[in-house]
């Protein structure tokens, strides 16, 4: 009653080992079942077992992780559901405070409000203003009664000024005009004789061009003899390299030119190219031969390894019946 389920699989463990070892042992102390090898069914038992201890193992693997995704999957749902929970409770926190807690509805709000001296009247509105009084420092004796007067004589004195400056800059206007009209005149002419000059000067430039294109004209036909020239030569040379290397020891792969100076038998890496047929069939030749000698060898050893096995069973089996013939005497 005391034991814990873990007492529980050691015991079972324990025991299913003891019988294991009982069975062991009267298969192997008896003269009748006992066996000189392998226990082959004992091993493919064992096989089974542990194959049938996989797919359990296994199985219980599939179980685990599918559970696991399942617990995920219902995680990640509660996790979406608790947080448009969140967002709808702050939606509605804050569309309360947007309709019932407005700065301008709390009682304090004139005390911090920014639009205050806005909305708060001037000290002095008229001259006749009730809230001024004497205390008030806003009206005072010597005040400039005549405001609007003096004003307006500015104002006179500003327009006559204004007219006098349009009259003056009229004048400079049509001064201008005059200067301008005779700047143009001259630049006029000046552009007229630019004008042949520039004619003058095309006439020139055409000449000369002329005498450039005869000059390039023959110094083109001189360079394409040239070229032809230095084509067909290059031509040529090309021709007598194709043929150098088509009969060269390189693309005919001659295989003289790898032999090396210090030996029949060594050979230049980089101007090797390969075997020759016959060297590959001596090669192969030689290689048949040692496969057939390892044939041999093998099979020698296989049978004197057999005879062997046969002498030893021959003596294991002669040791048998002389220890059961004695057993017997003794019996």
């Amino acid at each position: 009653m005391l034991m814990l389920p873990e007492d529980h699989k050691q015991a079972a463990a324990i025991e299913r080992r003891r019988k294991f070892e009982e069975e062991r042992k009267r298969r192997i102390f008896n003269d009748r079942q006992r066996l000189i090898g392998i226990d082959l069914a004992a091993l493919e038992q064992q096989i089974t077992e542990q194959k049938a201890n996989e797919e359990e193992q296994h199985r219980k693997d599939e179980s685990f992780e599918e559970q696991c995704i399942r617990d995920a999957k219902m995680a990640l749902l509660f996790e979406k559901k608790f947080e448009e929970e969140k967002r709808r409770i702050n939606e509605d926190i804050n569309t309360f405070r947007a309709i019932y807690q407005r700065p301008e509805n709390r009682l304090e709000f004139d005390l911090y409000d920014p639009d205050g001296l806005k909305k708060s009247l001037p000290a002095r509105l008229l001259d006749d203003d009730p809230r001024c009084g004497p205390s008030s420092a806003q009206i005072f004796a010597g005040e400039d009664l005549a405001n609007e007067d003096r004003r307006k004589a500015q104002r006179d004195q500003y327009r006559s000024w204004l007219e006098q400056q349009i009259t003056e800059r009229r004048a400079a206007d049509s001064d201008r005009k005059a200067t301008q009209k005779a700047y143009d005149n001259a630049l006029l002419a000046r552009d007229r004789r630019a004008s042949e000059l520039e004619r003058m000067e095309q006439d020139c430039r055409r000449r000369l061009s002329e005498a450039n294109l005869r000059f390039n004209k023959a110094l083109a036909e001189e360079q394409a003899f040239q070229r032809r020239r230095d084509e067909a030569k290059d031509m040529e040379d090309k021709q007598a390299e194709i043929y150098n290397h088509l009969t060269g020891d390189m693309l005919t792969e001659n295989s003289d030119v790898a032999n090396s100076s210090f030996g029949p038998n060594r050979k230049i890496q980089y101007l090797y190219k390969g075997m020759t047929p016959e060297e590959r069939n001596s090669v192969r030749k030689e290689q048949l031969l040692q496969i057939a000698e390892n044939k041999a060898k093998y099979a020698a050893e296989a049978q004197l390894e057999a005879e062997w096995q046969e002498l030893i069973g021959g003596t294991d089996r002669h040791a048998v019946l002389k220890d059961r013939e004695l057993r017997r005497k003794q019996r």
